[in-house]
């Protein structure tokens, strides 16, 4: 964006300065990736500019309705930097620590006058800004089904009920803490030979058979299964104690639900369509699974390689396209995470809810469909599926699933229990699908939310060549 240099080293300037460069983008469709010491170098700098972007883009619903109330005209256009500024301005006066408001409104009104675009309306931004300094009072009337996208309210609704979007609301705002896999050297078998899965394991004595050094020096609790919950994450996850060894990854616990589901003795082949970044790769492979995982984009490929690398797991890895690739082999299981608009995860990526449309949902139904279709031709006699996708959109998840079962005779629906997923309750539907979502909590005394993630798993009991 062509920031001019600051003519003077303004106290705070700088901050503000690269916190609106970086929503400005954000705004644009680009993914928020918080700041590293190569962006600001000062800790105190990094935090206060991480936590202005995220908080503006938590509240960006709000902040929507301040600003339609604030400007008369809306925000002018090509107006470069005002409307990043203004949201910066805007969470800092109303939603953080109101003790230093003066300087919330000059630093920003200065960080516009350095703005090339922006500069011509920088007597606007303070005008608007003073303004709300002056009336407080305009939060109040804000509710918390209005932190989202009128047709996310609307779909939500009408499949979670009206009372779940305050729920929604509070998550999206607390945030989500980061979750873990640090699973043990190998899951035990049961009898009959089958890796465990959560409904076997005890939140605390699957701790105990963990490797406990790098996980206790994390200050993790355990959660569900194998995930662990850091609640105060002290460093960038690269730098935190155990990553580079290999000792966890990083997932979130309703993602982590999948992979155990399926019901396949030791060295049974598994592709993982969609596989990247890896987190499922590498539960299947600590599963003792012979895993395929396939993605067609070499970037993406590279991140999973060096994931797989770090965390010490063979694992076969094939570029191609998931809605195509064969295997005349055939595979005992095949997972498919499809590609989706993950507005599940907007607990953590809160600019999903505003990148996204209901455009979106019905365009990535038929891609879906494809790579699903795809799975039942490499799936052997007998073998498992198992479709997930980070969606709380019923059109990606519970509307796909039935697709399958008036689609593919050949497939005979598993139910899933609610002991196989820890006991998370309200989580399994009536058809034995799981439905999870960020007013659900884990079981136990501490509980916690996660995600939005629907599952639902079948057997093929037919003749693969009749797909």
């Amino acid at each position: 964006m062509g920031s001019k240099p600051a003519k003077g080293p303004v106290a705070g300037l700088e901050v503000r300065q690269k916190a609106a460069e970086t929503l400005h983008r954000v705004l644009g469709g680009e993914v928020f990736r918080p700041f590293t010491p190569v962006d600001l170098a000062g800790g105190q700098d990094r935090a206060l500019a991480n936590r202005l972007v995220t908080l503006a883009l938590r509240r960006h619903g709000h902040l929507n309705l301040l600003m339609d109330r604030l400007l008369k005209r809306g925000v002018p256009p090509r107006s470069g930097l005002f409307e990043a500024l203004l949201r910066i301005g805007l969470v800092q006066l109303v939603f953080m620590d109101r003790a230093d408001q003066h300087a919330a409104v000059h630093l920003c009104v200065e960080a516009a006058k350095r703005d090339r675009r922006a500069q011509r309306y920088a007597g606007v931004l303070n005008g608007v800004l003073r303004q709300a300094q002056r009336h407080p009072e305009m939060v109040d009337e804000l509710g918390m089904a209005e932190l989202f996208p009128s047709w996310l309210q609307k779909n939500w609704r009408r499949a979670y009920g009206p009372d779940m979007l305050s729920a929604f609301g509070k998550e999206l705002l607390a945030g989500a803490a980061l979750d873990i896999v640090c699973p043990t050297e190998g899951l035990p078998e049961a009898a009959d030979g089958k890796a465990q899965g959560p409904k076997e394991q005890d939140g605390q004595e699957a701790a105990v058979r963990r490797d406990g050094s790098a996980c206790a020096a994390l200050q993790a609790r355990p959660l569900l299964g194998s995930v662990l919950r850091v609640e105060h994450q002290a460093a960038p996850v690269a730098q935190l104690p155990g990553f580079v060894e290999g000792k966890w990854w990083v997932q979130d616990v309703a993602a982590s639900l999948a992979a155990p589901l399926f019901r396949l003795k030791t060295g049974a082949r598994v592709l993982d369509m969609c596989a990247a970044p890896g987190g499922k790769t590498a539960q299947l492979a600590h599963r003792g699974f012979a895993v395929t995982a396939l993605d067609r984009s070499e970037d993406r490929l590279q991140r999973l390689r060096q994931n797989m690398d770090r965390l010490h797991l063979d694992v076969q890895v094939e570029r191609g396209d998931a809605r195509e690739y064969f295997d005349s082999g055939g595979f005992e299981g095949v997972l498919i995470d499809a590609p989706c608009t993950a507005t599940g995860t907007f607990r953590r990526h809160p600019e999903v809810l505003w990148h996204r449309s209901q455009r979106d949902v019905s365009s990535r139904v038929d891609l879906q469909r494809a790579i699903i279709a795809n799975g039942v031709r490499n799936l052997k006699r007998g073998g498992e599926l198992i479709l997930c996708v980070c969606s709380l959109q019923e059109e990606e998840g519970e509307a796909q699933a039935e697709w399958v079962m008036h689609t593919f005779n050949q497939l005979v629906p598993c139910p899933v229990s609610s002991d196989e997923i820890g006991g998370v309750e309200g989580a399994i539907s009536p058809a034995g699908w799981v439905r999870t979502h960020p007013g659900l909590h884990v079981p136990g005394p501490q509980g916690g939310s996660m995600d939005g993630f629907f599952i639902a798993r079948w057997r093929l009991d037919g003749v693969r060549d009749a797909v």
